[in-house]
């Protein structure tokens, strides 16, 4: 009898699943645009990075940290000047983004209605607890999903504990998503296969280098690859 190689599944979900960081673009665009009588563009999207990567372990991922890091950076930039009208305008765009709509990726509905009932089917995610579950309900693809994981972080750790909970190990598993650091390292040393899902706009601290070398390393250009190749694994 031959034992199924493959039997869960791990989706990443914001630019895997649902598109999201162009919204920060977009945010972030019109933060330095609420500074520009105080600073240039470029110096205050640096200084924005900065305080992001000062408060993740304070605030993790997510919109309420973005919005908090952009107000420390109004306090800084402004040498503590920055208006009260400034900061409304902040909190307003934080809560902007906490509404945006949900715009699902291309191949993604086709995708999981082909493997729903298959395989087990994981959404793995990182940010805010009550803005994930907006957006994968607004989404329409919780149906998909066998369990949901909003975690504060993806490491091995991670990926071997929700992966024995859900299905057969990471072992027998897979995770897809656009981030090298977040969604394929971590899986394939957890001993899964990681397929990376290249999206054109990824933020700049989940930048890595490709595993190019792991065994378990795949890449595909959409979603809609997917299939084939999990055909192709079996």
């Amino acid at each position: 009898m031959t034992t199924r190689p493959l039997t869960t599944i791990g989706f990443d979900a914001d630019d895997t699943l649902w598109q999201n960081e162009q919204y920060y673009r977009l945010t972030e665009a019109h933060f330095t645009g609420l500074l520009a009588d105080f600073a240039e563009g470029p110096k205050i999207s640096e200084r924005l990075l900065e305080a992001e990567k000062r408060n993740l372990r304070h605030y993790g991922f997510g919109i309420k940290g973005f919005t908090l890091s952009m107000v420390e950076t109004a306090i800084e930039i402004t040498e503590g000047k920055v208006p009260s009208s400034v900061i409304a305008k902040i909190l307003d765009t934080g809560r902007d983004l906490l509404n945006h709509p949900v715009e699902t990726m291309p191949h993604v509905h086709e995708t999981l209605e082909a493997l729903a009932g298959k395989y087990l089917l994981v959404m793995i995610t990182k940010g805010d607890l009550f803005d994930q579950e907006r957006k994968l309900a607004q989404s329409g693809l919780g149906d998909f999903f066998d369990a949901v994981e909003i975690v504060s972080d993806k490491t091995a750790v991670t990926y071997r504990r929700i992966f024995a909970k859900v299905g057969d190990g990471p072992e027998r598993a897979m995770m897809v998503g656009n981030s090298l650091k977040s969604d394929i390292v971590p899986a394939i040393a957890a001993g899964s296969y990681g397929v990376f899902v290249p999206h054109e706009l990824t933020w700049v601290l989940e930048h890595v280098d490709e595993p190019k070398e792991a065994p378990r390393f795949r890449k595909i250009d959409h979603l809609g690859e997917l299939r084939d190749l999990i055909d192709r694994l079996g």
